[in-house]
């Protein structure tokens, strides 16, 4: 990620990776990057999806992977600079608890379409990450005005009492998930209507669960905000959501082949 603190300087996105020439839900990936971009004021260049997969199979990353089957084994940062340069930063995915504990804090306000876009001035979220640790905490959750906006690396959603599961809306500045997007649809076939919503403490608070979600976490179980228990962790949410995500870590590799 650059250190440049201009929003519109570049696109990013942070996808799985098998290690080899695949990335996970590619197409996903690359389309909210286009998306993105042009809310960025900027185009990528052509053929931008061969290109990164070019690039990928230029990569030389030999470490051993430290995670188990529910998490893909690496991941990779993909980065498109507003004048077409690529950047490709790989790294070993890790593991997390079986439940995991996160902080509130104040979310960065970013004006215009720069909001709720993957851009080039997330210094903010490196930060809240930071202090989640120094809190001895596994991540931030984001707050704007009372309401949940976004996870600093994943995306919350809850289950609440009256059985629908819900999460940050993107009018309200949260990012649209690539890993919502792949497990949604399963989600509702398994049971679980799935909406986006405004997500006020009192809604946490009266929750059956939560969990969080990512491309590199996975699904993760969320029991325990600001030294508040949520909900009971690893219900009903959780076990239809890993079976959704272990269904997309078995068939939604894509590699340079498939790119349209």
């Amino acid at each position: 990620m650059t250190a440049i603190s201009n929003p519109q300087f570049e696109v990013w996105s942070t996808v799985a990776w098998d290690g080899k020439e695949s990335l996970l839900a590619a197409n996903l990936h690359f389309d909210r990057m286009e998306r993105h971009a042009n809310r960025l004021n900027f185009s990528l260049p052509e053929n931008f999806r061969k290109n990164i997969f070019r690039e990928l199979s230029k990569l030389n990353f030999t470490e051993i992977p430290v995670v188990k089957e529910d998490q893909p084994p690496y991941l990779v940062k993909i980065g498109i600079t507003n004048e077409g340069s690529f950047s490709l930063i790989p790294r070993l995915n890790q593991p997390w608890p079986s439940v995991m504990k996160a902080i509130t804090v104040s979310a960065p306000i970013w004006e215009g379409e720069i909001r709720g876009t993957k851009h080039g001035d997330w210094k903010p979220y490196f930060d809240a990450r930071k202090l989640a640790l120094e809190n001895n905490a596994d991540i931030s959750l984001l707050i704007e005005n009372e309401k949940l906006i976004d996870g600093d690396r994943c995306m919350p959603i809850l289950l609440d009492i009256d059985g629908i599961a819900y999460y940050p809306r993107v009018e309200d500045g949260a990012l649209d998930s690539i890993t919502l997007e792949q497990i949604h649809d399963c989600l509702e076939d398994s049971g679980i209507p799935i909406r986006p919503a405004i997500i006020t403490m009192n809604l946490i608070l009266r929750a059956r669960e939560m969990i969080v979600i990512g491309s590199g976490m996975g699904i993760q179980s969320l029991g325990e905000i600001d030294g508040r228990k949520i909900g009971n962790p690893r219900g009903r949410l959780y076990e239809s959501a890993m079976s959704c995500w272990l269904s997309r870590l078995s068939n939604a590799w894509e590699s340079i082949e498939k790119m349209s």
